[in-house]
């Protein structure tokens, strides 16, 4: 009876870890060999004329399989889980219709989350004028004396959450001004039964290797232009106050543009951060029920890797 059920739950695969471990590449082999539809589960990566920053996947890597949830917004839109929630809702159903298997790929962890499980998020309303306060404070003390409000109402909230997503801290501390509520009891009640036959797979790695290769990553970024990018959104007029420029790579370049910090302190400051996003990344999904690890340390290994995954899909779905 248990099987007819989950049979007859729409499939859903899904393929998280921290920035850098290996994901799009074998999200793309996986994609090719199972017929699969990749949903972009990063938060980061909707905005246009945000590409190397956010490690966006170009058209030639995509090898010809359709990616939704790219390049969808300009980068003043202020995108939301809820509206990921919804787009995802849409196009899952949209990708069965054409017979293709429906793969949610990315590292935003409420995100994928949110989806997975049906997240409900209560209608808790708006304060303008305090989110405006929030920021402004942020902005005359520093993003780390608004986190510290934020641990003083809501640790677990605080832990999860980066000084730096300026978004989602002053959402949480919103929600516990309008209702006493702490956005983290909020999230621990959510039922964790997902409405799909769903599979998600999480890639890990060494951490010092991981490290390595998240610095890697940004000198490469670097070398490919990352600091024309974003003096091209500084000039088009895109506020460093707007989500997307709070994303990592942009809010530590647009300092050294603007001669907030020199460039040996900023580029310091981006590794810095991005490792430990990583960590915190890695933190949220290991709180996350029902995911198969996969330790892809040797990254070298790229058959045995791909095959580790592949044989998890196969029994889950085939």
């Amino acid at each position: 009876m248990l099987k007819v059920e989950a049979e007859q739950k729409p499939k859903l695969l899904v393929l998280v870890g921290p920035t850098a471990v290996g994901k799009t590449r074998l999200s793309i082999e996986l994609s090719r060999a199972f017929n699969c539809e990749v949903i972009s589960g990063d938060s980061m990566q909707v905005y246009r004329e945000m590409d190397i920053g956010t490690a966006k996947i170009t058209p030639e890597e995509m090898k010809g399989i359709p990616h939704h949830l790219i390049d969808i917004h300009e980068p003043e839109y202020p995108y939301s889980v809820a509206e990921f929630q919804e787009s995802c809702t849409r196009l899952i159903p949209e990708i069965h219709g054409r017979g293709k298997l429906p793969f949610i790929v990315g590292g935003t962890g409420l995100y994928v989350e949110s989806v997975c499980y049906g997240f409900q998020f209560s209608d808790s309303g708006s304060d303008e004028a305090f989110r405006e306060e929030q920021f402004s404070y942020a902005e005359q003390h520093g993003a780390q004396a608004l986190h510290d409000r934020l641990r003083e109402v809501d640790p677990a909230s605080a832990e999860r959450l980066h000084p730096n997503d300026q978004r989602r801290i002053v959402r949480a501390l919103e929600i516990f001004h309008l209702t006493g509520e702490k956005w983290s009891d909020q999230l621990a009640v959510q039922k964790k039964e997902s409405p799909y036959d769903l599979l998600i797979v999480g890639l890990t790695m060494d951490r010092q290797k991981l490290y390595a290769r998240v610095e890697e990553r940004i000198d490469l970024m670097i070398e490919q232009g990352l600091v024309h990018e974003v003096k091209a959104l500084l000039e088009r007029g895109v506020a460093r106050g707007h989500i997307s420029m709070q994303g990592l790579g942009y809010k530590e370049i647009a300092a050294y543009l603007q001669g907030e910090v020199s460039w040996e302190a900023a580029v310091e400051w981006l590794k810095r951060d991005t490792r430990r996003f990583a960590k915190r990344q890695l933190s949220w999904f290991r709180h996350m029920k029902d995911i198969q690890w996969i330790d892809v340390t040797d990254a070298a290994d790229f058959e045995g890797n791909y095959r580790q995954v592949s044989e998890l899909i196969t029994r889950q779905f085939t």
